[in-house]
């Protein structure tokens, strides 16, 4: 909420008020325009900090629109934001603290039993487990290829001070996520990276294969299917080459016995 007064007193009416009350009345109390307070119960409205619905009209007409003040609940975003101002002044020390604590939360989890022998079912059990702890991720599979699939995170119950703590709050998400997924058998198969605010209200998590488990793929036979590689694959250090190599040396050498 903005610094301002007629919004404060208006908040401050309804916190004390034993019942919902309108804007008609609420202008009566503050001697301010009946369209100014509707006005300032918007922006209340907006910020959270005040909850509209309909109340049964006085007579005929239509029925009116009452406001009362939300309750807030334990301030978990500034234990949070206490919390996180405690893990020492260096970033690096600071994301490796938080993913310890996320994995031992993921430990503490019901964790299903998922098994997870693909990147699909890694993303199945991840997608779940970030819907019921309200990130309303979104699958992308535009961008799924062979070694990599993609999720969108929209929500973040802790997003405002990830703004401000994202080695914190995301390091905490990461630990949990790779805790879970390598409780349903993704330990050494799967790796996780999470990519915070690619856009203001959205962290984009990526699932890998383990670079043992690419290297272990069989080695495709031609050079079509050699550059089919997911546009938001990692660089692939060189192996690209060496396969469209392979795939050269087998068509001359077919070549070479058919003459």
């Amino acid at each position: 909420m903005s610094d301002s007064w007629p919004r404060r007193r208006l908040l401050a009416i309804l916190r004390g008020a034993g019942e919902p009350l309108d804007a008609q009345e609420l202008a009566r109390i503050t001697g301010q325009h009946v369209t100014t307070v509707r006005f300032h119960l918007d922006v209340l409205t907006k910020d959270s900090l005040v909850r509209q619905f309909q109340q049964p009209p006085r007579g005929r007409g239509r029925p009116r629109i009452g406001y009362t003040a939300v309750q807030r609940s334990v301030g978990y975003q500034e234990l949070a934001q206490v919390l996180a101002d405690q893990l020492g002044p260096d970033s690096r020390a600071r994301a490796e603290a938080a993913a310890t604590a996320g994995r031992a939360w993921g430990a503490t989890l019901d964790a299903g039993d998922h098994p997870v022998e693909s990147l699909e079912d890694a993303k199945d059990v991840t997608v779940t487990l970030l819907s019921e702890l309200g990130f309303a991720p979104e699958r992308d599979p535009a961008v799924d290829g062979e070694n990599q699939v993609q999720v969108r995170m929209t929500a973040c119950p802790l997003r405002d001070l990830a703004r401000t703590h994202s080695e914190v709050v995301c390091g905490v998400h990461l630990g949990l996520i790779q805790e879970v997924l390598d409780r349903n058998g993704a330990r050494g198969e799967v790796g996780v990276r999470l990519l915070p605010f690619v856009e203001p209200d959205l962290c984009v998590l990526r699932l890998e294969r383990s670079a043992q488990r690419r290297e272990a793929a069989p080695v495709p036979l031609g050079a079509d299917e050699a550059v089919r590689e997911p546009s938001l694959a990692p660089p692939s250090g060189g192996r690209v080459a060496p396969q469209l190599r392979n795939a050269e040396a087998n068509v001359a050498k077919q070549s070479a016995q058919q003459w």
